[in-house]
This record gives structure tokens, C-alpha cells and sequence, in this order.
């Protein structure tokens, strides 16, 4: 059985343009290469990514530039 998520559980993609300081383009690459968590598509024409594994790896990128 696939995990059910709620709306508050996933970020659309203009939330992580706002949150993220990278352009979409490079999030992509940067998921293709392993190092950005994957989106999810959750209708025909739309894509999330899951709020906690977005926090977790922008709260990692700030420890490793602190």
C-alpha cells in the first residue's frame, strides 16, 4: 500500500522556488544526480516533493555552510 500524505505533508513546486535559492532547472539536476529529494507527481499536471525531506536537506546544506 502506497503512504497517504496530506496537503501540509507536501510542497508544490512554487513553494520550494520560494524556499530554496536555486533555479528549478537546477533542482532537477540536482535531483537526477541524487543530491535533492525526489518529486512526486500527484496529478496529471502536478508535482510535490515531501515537506520533511526538503526541511531535512536545507537544514544539511546550511550545517555544511556554517
Amino acid at each position: 500500500m502506497k503512504p497517504q500524505f496530506v496537503q501540509s505533508d507536501l510542497m508544490l513546486a512554487d513553494e520550494v522556488d520560494a524556499r530554496i535559492p536555486y533555479s528549478r532547472a537546477h533542482l532537477y539536476r540536482l535531483e537526477d544526480q541524487g543530491e535533492f529529494p525526489k518529486r512526486r507527481r500527484i496529478g496529471p499536471n502536478r508535482v510535490a516533493w515531501i515537506r520533511t525531506e526538503v526541511e531535512q536537506w536545507l537544514a544539511k546544506r546550511m550545517e555544511e555552510l556554517s
